[in-house]
Order: structure tokens, then C-alpha cells, then sequence
């Protein structure tokens, strides 16, 4: 009797926790791949489904987070509005898709494009990493550091050691370091050591256990953000790590990476973005509420923030993006790239699992006779993401979507170039974790003159590829189609 009352409780509660958490997933509208992953985890997995969403469902970021972007929201606001004089654009002359994808950028996260701007692109690990380094050695003031992984070993060592030696003449170093990203680097002591010597580390988004009751602990930082006294940035793809050490065992070959140097009035959006993110993650009060409403100036001046003469000729126009007060960001302007695009339109990316509005507007530019090439790593350090991406390139390349698979190293970079006149760069993968989950940092260059030197990097990875060969690749086994819909089934939430 007490078993069979036991049981009838175990299914009433199986029964509950399905309708009830099914009912909340159907009425919070997200989008439609996403609603139908998590319906099919809730209802096909006793108990543990529901436990999952919990977890993963939804996107809570940390109250205290929340609350710090509450307060600092409408200084942000003033101090946005202060950007628009700067450095205005002259779009007469540039690509005529150029000034409604900015004009949307500047709605959804109201960071303007601005002029006057030298982007130095670098392609080679050592020397991005060597690049940083002396910029380090001649800083005076600040240096900000934000990166998604940090990890010793190789030329990372001597950034550590620069780092060291800028804090001991007096120049205020400040790391923010996501805490999955950076896990072990920060339990280092290694990094204890910097602390010890004067060095401000943070980590961002902080996770454990108990966090994961109150906050979506798979909710990460992916910026990869570098400012030098307020004056020279560097911005990109590439995590601090040396490729000649960094997941050797993968089995995929040095970690392929570009970045950009940048020089002029765009720098500021970069300082600011990273002293905000810095501001929300402190466990310091260093910047209280009561100083934000009595001076904005105190933050800009903590943070080395200030206005640049110019310093080239390239509009260029910031991106932040992440789960807060405009989610759909990076998604709506991806979209809206795709669909810019009339002649030519190359991407790049490590992660390439496309939601259905993006596969569409990409076959849709294929068919009306966009020459469209995405150029993807041959092998991937994550085999569920490898299944899933497999999954849309027969119908993509019937479409007539050129997938190259690239063979020299995992390709890690992530880059746009449309018609060679404009393109996007940054940290933002094609998949729905940099979409609505990632907190992301994406350069819009309206710069013909950049978008060709940054063609030349993308042709370069096409002599290291091979196209999909469609005949080939539609006779796959069916265990295989099996594993990659399978993957397909769950890609909202990878």
C-alpha cells in the first residue's frame, strides 16, 4: 500500500512538474527552436528535464548584477548621448546599406559609429600577443584586460611579467576574467601572485553550486577586450592564451585567431564597455552609486575614459551585445547583414549552428545570387557542435552556399565581409550561445578600405580549405544523419 501511495505521488509530481514548466516554456515566447528543444528535454526526461530548464531554461543573470545595471543605467545613457558629438560619420559615399545597419545598431544598443579611426589588423598569434605586450611596457596610466580565457604557459608568461612590472611603477592594472572561462587561472597562483602585486583580478559572472539556484551559471563573458591608458585598443577573437600550448591534446591543431589594433575615437566605446562590465562584476564597492549620481566624471576618470583626436579614416562602430536590456541585438543585426548583402558575402566562424531565421536569410542571399561562402574549421574541439552544423550544409549548399572546410588549425576567427565594403568583427560566434546567451563585443567597420584587407585574411583561409563536396558528402551513412539531426534536435541550447 505505502508503495503503491509512494508511487502515485512520484507520477502526480512527474505529472505537475511536466505541465507546469511545458506551460511556462509556451508562454514566454522565446523563439521557436529554442521552445521546442526545451519542451522535447521536459517531457522526454523524467524529473531531470525539469531540473535542466531550471538550470539552463531561462536566462537569470545574478541580482546583484541586475541591480548594479539598474542604477548605473541612465548614467550609461547620458554618458552615450556625450558619444554622438564626437566623431560623426559622413555616410555620403559609403555603401548605402551602411547607414540603416548603423542607424539600427545605434536604436538597439546606442553606441554611434564613429569617424576617424586606424585599425591594424594582426593575424599571427605571436605577434597579437607581442603587440599587447608593448603596448603594456609603455603604459603610464591604465591597463584593462578582459578575455573569456586566460591561460599560462608560452608568451602568456611575459604578458603576466609586463603586467607585473606596470603595477610596481604605479599604473593601475585591472583583469576581468570570466570565471568558466578562466576557472583554473583564477584558483592559480599565478594569479594570486598578480593580485599580491598590486594587480586589480576579477572574475565575471561568477558560478559555483550554489549560484546556480539564483542564476544561469552557462550565462558567460566572451569579450575579448584590451585598452592601454585609455588610448589604444585591441579587440577580436583570440583568448589569452599562446596556441603553441593551448589544447594540445584536442587533436585539431593550433587555434587560428585575428585581431585588431585600434587607434581613435572608437577606442572610448571600447574603454567604456569594458569599465562597465567591470563596474557590474566588482565585489569592491570602488564605484558606489551615490558618486555615478553626483558625478559621471568620477567613473571616467577611474577608468581612463576620455575623448581621442583622430587617428585614420575608418568609421567604426561598437557592439556590445548579451542577455540584458536588448537580448535580440547581435541576432537582429546578423540578419540584417545577411540581407544587406548584393554581391558577396563571406563569414567566418568556429561554431556555425544557425537558427531557422539565419539559415533562411542565408539561402535566401545564395538564390537571388549573392555569392555566399562560410568558411568553417574541418575539425572542431566540440563534437555535438560538429554533428549539428553537418545538419545544415546539404540543404545550405543546394541553396548554393559555398561551405568551405578549413584544414589548417581550428579556426577560431570570427569575420564578415559584405560586397567589400563594409564588414563585422569580433567575438561572436554563429551559433545560439553567442546569440542569447554570450555577452559579446562586435566591431561594424564601414571601411572599404579595412573590409579588403580583412578579404585578403579570409581568402587566405580559402587556400587552406577545402569545399564541401555535395556528392560526397549526401552519401554519409544514415548512423551519422542519425547523430547530426540528433545534435540538430538540441542545438538551441547548445
Amino acid at each position: 500500500m505505502n508503495y503503491s501511495l509512494f508511487s502515485t505521488v512520484l507520477l502526480l509530481a512527474d505529472l505537475v512538474i511536466r505541465i507546469g514548466l511545458s506551460f511556462r516554456v509556451i508562454m514566454r515566447k522565446r523563439p521557436y527552436g529554442v521552445s521546442l528543444a526545451w519542451l522535447v528535454v521536459i517531457l522526454l526526461i523524467p524529473f531531470l528535464g525539469g531540473f535542466f530548464y531550471l538550470l539552463f531554461g531561462e536566462n537569470r543573470i545574478p541580482e546583484r548584477r541586475t541591480e548594479r545595471a539598474r542604477v548605473s543605467y541612465k548614467y550609461y545613457q547620458r554618458w552615450l548621448k556625450t558619444l554622438r558629438q564626437r566623431a560623426p560619420v559622413s555616410w555620403t559615399g559609403l555603401n548605402p546599406e551602411c547607414a540603416p545597419l548603423h542607424r539600427q545598431a545605434e536604436t538597439l544598443v546606442g553606441l554611434p559609429a564613429m569617424a576617424g579611426n586606424k585599425l591594424t589588423l594582426i593575424t599571427n598569434p605571436e605577434e597579437i600577443t607581442r603587440s599587447i605586450i608593448v603596448e603594456i611596457e609603455g603604459a603610464v596610466s591604465t591597463c584593462h584586460l578582459q578575455f573569456y580565457i586566460w591561460q599560462e604557459g608560452g608568451l602568456i608568461d611575459r604578458v603576466i611579467d609586463v603586467l607585473i612590472a606596470a603595477a610596481a611603477r604605479g599604473v593601475t592594472c585591472r583583469l576581468l576574467l570570466d570565471a568558466i572561462g578562466s576557472r583554473d587561472f583564477l584558483g592559480s597562483t599565478t594569479a594570486a601572485r598578480m593580485q599580491e602585486a598590486g594587480i586589480k583580478v576579477r572574475e565575471s559572472l561568477p558560478a559555483g553550486l550554489i549560484k546556480a539556484l539564483f542564476s544561469r551559471i552557462d550565462i558567460r563573458n566572451h569579450r575579448k577586450i584590451v585598452v592601454i591608458d585609455g588610448k589604444i585598443a585591441f579587440t577580436g577573437s583570440q583568448n589569452m592564451v599562446d596556441p603553441e600550448v593551448f589544447k594540445k591534446d584536442a587533436g585539431v591543431g593550433n587555434w587560428i585567431d585575428v585581431m585588431v589594433k585600434a587607434e581613435g575615437p572608437v577606442v572610448e566605446s571600447l574603454a567604456g564597455t569594458f569599465i562597465s562590465d567591470w563596474y557590474l562584476d566588482s565585489e569592491e564597492d570602488e564605484y558606489q552609486s551615490e558618486s555615478l549620481q553626483k558625478d559621471i566624471e568620477t567613473v571616467r576618470q577611474k577608468g581612463d575614459i576620455h575623448p581621442l583626436p583622430s587617428a585614420g579614416q575608418c568609421p567604426v562602430q561598437l557592439v556590445p551585445s548579451g542577455p540584458g536590456f536588448a537580448p535580440e541585438t547581435i541576432h537582429s543585426l546578423l540578419l540584417t547583414t545577411i540581407y544587406a548583402a548584393r554581391k558577396e558575402l563571406i563569414m567566418t566562424t568556429p561554431y556555425f549552428i544557425p537558427d531557422e531565421p539565419l539559415l533562411i536569410a542565408l539561402k535566401a542571399a545564395a538564390q537571388r545570387g549573392v555569392q555566399v561562402t562560410i568558411i568553417v574549421p574541418q575539425r572542431n574541439d566540440s563534437r555535438l557542435v560538429h554533428y549539428a552544423s553537418q545538419a545544415r550544409f546539404e540543404e545550405l549548399a543546394e541553396s548554393g552556399v559555398r561551405i568551405q572546410l578549413f584544414h589548417g588549425g581550428l579556426l577560431h576567427s570570427k569575420t564578415i565581409t559584405v560586397d567589400r565594403n563594409f564588414a563585422l568583427f569580433g567575438s561572436v560566434n554563429l551559433d545560439m550561445r553567442s546569440f542569447w546567451l554570450n555577452f559579446e563585443a562586435t566591431l561594424f567597420i564601414y571601411c572599404e578600405d579595412f573590409t579588403n584587407r580583412l578579404l585578403a585574411v579570409q581568402k587566405s583561409y580559402l587556400d587552406q580549405s577545402l569545399a564541401l563536396d555535395l556528392t560526397t558528402f549526401c552519401r554519409r551513412g544514415n548512423l551519422t544523419k542519425f547523430k547530426e539531426n540528433a545534435c540538430l534536435l538540441v542545438s538551441p541550447l547548445l
